[in-house]
């Protein structure tokens, strides 16, 4: 059952999901520390991050799922958010240079067909930041929280992914080491936890963060070659000495 926008605003307004802002946040901020005079494009339900990612952008928009619901964002002045089709997206080719995709991925039933239609709409040489659940992680085995919905991805299916859609993954983090409990010793531990976890490489991390960038393949198209071969006779037949008393060479028929 699709994620529906209110439990996901309502999540993000509870403890644990102010801890998974900022850890989420933080790891995306490492990637993209400056988004200006950038045409930044959320989507799934990434306001959260937007309002940190988007400062100083050139335009800033959030395109939610149509099966998810809709938002008016940000609070105050004109709206930025849309309803949108994941994989038909309302915008012209290389039109974005930065794409967030949250709470989208994991979503969508052909995740093949929305990397492709976000590869159509970045720019060359534009970058994208994916989070999706980790297979092996706590927050994709309890449906507490956001993250234990839908499909979990493991990093070798995420390469495999992003190949196939022609993106190239520069920076790969995980985040949210902490249990997706909601014990207030815990969230004040998450801190510990997040520096425990990524010190020792830990392989439980509740969330890949990738950094991505799309590919250009310069193609060269194959010409056709055209080859012209000339038959020539390899042995050519010698007249017998007989043939050559009968036709003298300068012989000519009687007038």
């Amino acid at each position: 059952m699709p994620l529906d926008v209110v439990d996901l605003r309502a999540f993000y307004a509870s403890p644990l999901g102010h801890v998974a802002r900022r850890f989420i946040g933080r790891a995306m901020l490492r990637f993209w520390p400056d988004c200006s005079r950038q045409r930044v494009l959320g989507l799934g339900f990434s306001t959260p991050y937007l309002s940190v990612l988007g400062l100083g952008a050139e335009r800033v928009l959030a395109f939610m799922p149509a099966a998810q619901g809709v938002v008016n964002w940000p609070s105050e002045g004109m709206s930025a958010s849309a309803l949108v089709e994941p994989t038909l997206l309302p915008l012209p080719t290389a039109s974005v240079d930065r794409v967030v995709l949250v709470h989208a991925l994991e979503e969508t039933e052909s995740p093949d067909d929305l990397l492709e239609e976000v590869g159509r709409v970045l720019s060359p040489g534009g970058r994208m930041i994916v989070v999706v659940p980790n297979r092996r992680g706590l927050w994709a085995r309890m449906d507490g929280t956001p993250f234990g919905h839908g499909r979990p991805f493991s990093r070798s299916q995420l390469q495999a992914l992003m190949r196939a859609a022609e993106f190239s993954p520069e920076n790969w983090a995980e985040a949210l080491y902490v249990p997706p409990l909601k014990r207030h010793l815990l969230m004040r531990s998450a801190p510990a936890w997040e520096r425990a976890g990524a010190g020792l490489s830990l392989p439980f991390a509740g969330v890949h963060v990738i950094d991505a960038t799309k590919q250009f393949y310069r193609r060269v198209p194959l010409r056709a070659t055209r080859r012209s071969f000339a038959f020539r006779p390899i042995l050519l037949p010698r007249p017998t000495p007989t043939q050559r008393a009968a036709n003298p060479p300068g012989d000519g028929a009687a007038g």
